[in-house]
């Protein structure tokens, strides 16, 4: 099978490059379009939406950060990037709606490859694979040597 436009998702962390090795690859071999997608979750969701505080410049720091971030991990990968995407929202819902919106037919992500048949490949990797309209790959990610 062929692809055209190649959606990677990274969450930022060491982690991410091994995914974006595989996910460059498979954009180059295929002569496929790459964009990159970084969600945040809002930080309401980590209070349950009941917060007594105005949590907006705090939420607009952590966004502004995230785009830093994604445009610095951008320019060192080894390959054009079509767009850069840095959303707030549920990290599933967020991956496929981009998805639907660019014509992406596929979706690369990480997996931590935890043990358990629910734990199969991470709950993100399970939650973007059961809801997506396109092909999945989930990279098998391991941690630093140091780590371990």
């Amino acid at each position: 099978m062929s692809y055209s436009h190649i959606l990677l998702a990274v969450d930022l962390t060491e982690e991410s490059d091994q995914v974006a090795t595989r996910a460059v690859e498979l954009a180059r071999s295929n002569g496929a379009q790459l964009t990159l997608v970084h969600v945040i979750e809002p930080l309401s969701f980590a209070y349950g939406g009941d917060v007594p505080m105005d949590l907006s410049a705090i939420q607009d720091q952590l966004d502004e950060h995230a785009q830093n971030r994604l445009n610095s991990f951008a320019d060192k990968l080894d390959a054009s990037v079509e767009k850069l995407y840095v959303v707030s929202g549920h990290t599933e819902t967020e991956i496929h709606r981009i998805a639907k919106q660019d014509g992406i037919d596929l979706i690369v992500v990480g997996s931590h490859g935890r043990h358990g048949l629910s734990l199969l490949l991470g709950s993100t990797a399970n939650g973007v694979l059961h809801g997506a309209s396109c092909d999945v790959l989930a990279v098998r990610v391991h941690k630093p040597e140091s780590e371990d």
